[in-house]
């Protein structure tokens, strides 16, 4: 059966999902937009720490007025409507949850949500990847241990992947290379939110228009958002990671193949089996037409004669040598689609992509000449940037997490484009974030680095 008609049985029969959702941001709104047309699920509550933004932001996608008339989650339960308010630990500790959506975009909270959420028995949907870019694996060993389901978020580009990664290997296929597009140039890793929209595409007034937050857009163009989108990826998929971060390839959807091979046979790969991220310009500035900026690809290799004539038959686009072909989706629609991770979870009990080892880490990296006693400022300010590295190799430096370097105080200086170790740092000892982390490398890092 499939997970539409499940949730049409699951109406039909007055047993609806019953989702919490915490953040109700951009991502949490698009998400929001989607329920009303969604048989099956009732969205109980929403835990915002400002609950009249989440409510202006159901108002901007049409959400019924009447639908968020609850006093209460118990309220809720009863009349099916929506209970909006401040309390996440009320909304994860409520029996009749079924799934959480963690959807903050803070990678320190939302760590807490997720052990608190497993803690209660509760599935978890995990939209804040920066989290699981540090410490995925062990957060889906934890779910794992309470009975329950741990998951990417489809719409995101990392669940996208995981999900062509997995049809290529049950068609038989070896993958030689799976990633995402992106906007990139070298310098772009040394943007700032006081640089991002000339290099995005948008004057100022076009971004205040939109109410865009900089920081956020710049985390994507310096590169942060696309390494720890690749870590995730690749600590699902057990695919490899470049020895010295993401290369960023300039091509056009009909050259992917051809670049995404390995280097022997004149592409770009160190060996088959590794992530990537393919860029929307030349390496002079130009625009690539029919690029993949938005969307997510997948590079197989046809490993036989009568395949590789299949290909040729059926018109597959491949490369020269006709041996590798590529599948790919242009676009992504973000929050639109996270409803599928939703059904897969509480209706068949999988995950949209989830960490199955400690394969890959994304190290905060110096943005330019940093000195004792700033503050580092995280994801897409003006301190560091986020750098793909193998976890072995993360590990063997001392590698500081991009996502626990937000308000970090440095003691010692650090050198442009150099990655930031432990030692470099007054770190916050007390999160669960930093335990969790410094439990996975303990648990992870020795294989890791056996097999380095």
């Amino acid at each position: 059966m499939s997970l539409f008609s499940k949730l049409q049985q699951r109406a039909a029969e007055g047993r609806p999902i019953r989702v919490g959702l915490i953040g109700a941001g951009k991502f949490g709104s698009m998400y929001l937009a989607q329920i009303p047309n969604t048989p099956g699920v009732h969205l109980m509550g929403i835990a915002d720490l400002s609950p009249d933004a989440a409510r202006a932001n159901l108002r901007r996608v049409g959400w019924p007025a009447e639908r968020v008339a609850a006093r209460s989650l118990d309220a809720a339960l009863k009349d099916g409507n929506t209970h909006i308010g401040e309390d996440w630990r009320a909304l994860v500790s409520h029996p009749a949850i079924d799934v959480v959506i963690e959807c903050t975009g803070h990678p320190i909270a939302a760590v807490e949500h997720c052990l608190a959420a497993f803690g209660q028995r509760k599935h978890v949907v995990n939209v804040t990847v920066e989290a699981d870019a540090f410490c995925g694996p062990l957060l889906a060993r934890r779910a794992a241990e309470a009975g329950v389901i741990y998951s990417l978020a489809f719409g995101d580009q990392p669940a996208l992947i995981c999900d062509l990664v997995d049809w290529a290997r049950c068609c038989g296929f070896p993958v030689v290379a799976a990633g995402r597009g992106h906007k990139w140039l070298p310098h772009y890793s040394q943007s700032t939110p006081d640089t991002v929209w000339q290099h995005w595409g948008l004057n100022a007034e076009q971004a205040a228009r939109g109410g865009l937050n900089p920081k956020m857009f710049n985390s994507f163009l310096d590169g942060s958002k696309p390494s720890i989108e690749s870590s995730a990826v690749s600590n699902a998929t057990g695919l490899g990671v470049p020895s010295d971060g993401l290369r960023y390839p300039p091509a056009s959807i009909e050259d992917i193949p051809y670049v995404t091979r390995p280097i022997a046979e004149g592409g770009v790969l160190e060996r088959k089996g590794m992530v990537e991220v393919i860029s929307s310009l030349e390496a002079d500035g130009r625009a690539i037409p029919y690029e993949i900026r938005m969307g997510v690809w997948v590079t197989v290799e046809g490993e036989t004669e009568y395949i590789r004539n299949c290909f040729e038959e059926y018109k597959a686009h491949t490369d020269p040598s006709g041996r590798y072909f590529t599948l790919y989706k242009r676009w992504h629609l973000i929050g639109l689609e996270v409803g599928l991770s939703v059904a897969s979870v509480a209706l068949r009990g999988e995950a949209t992509g989830v960490a199955t080892g400690w394969n890959a880490d994304v190290v905060a990296t110096a943005k330019r000449d940093l000195q004792a006693g700033e503050m580092l400022d995280g994801e897409g300010g003006y301190t560091v940037w986020g750098k793909l590295l193998p976890a072995a190799t993360s590990t063997h430096i001392g590698g500081l997490p991009l996502g626990l370097a937000q308000q970090v105080k440095l003691l010692r200086p650090v050198k442009q484009g150099q990655c930031l170790s432990w030692a470099d740092v007054a770190i916050d000892t007390g999160t669960d974030a930093y335990r969790l982390r410094r439990e996975m490398e303990g648990l992870f890092a020795a294989p890791q680095l056996r097999s380095a």
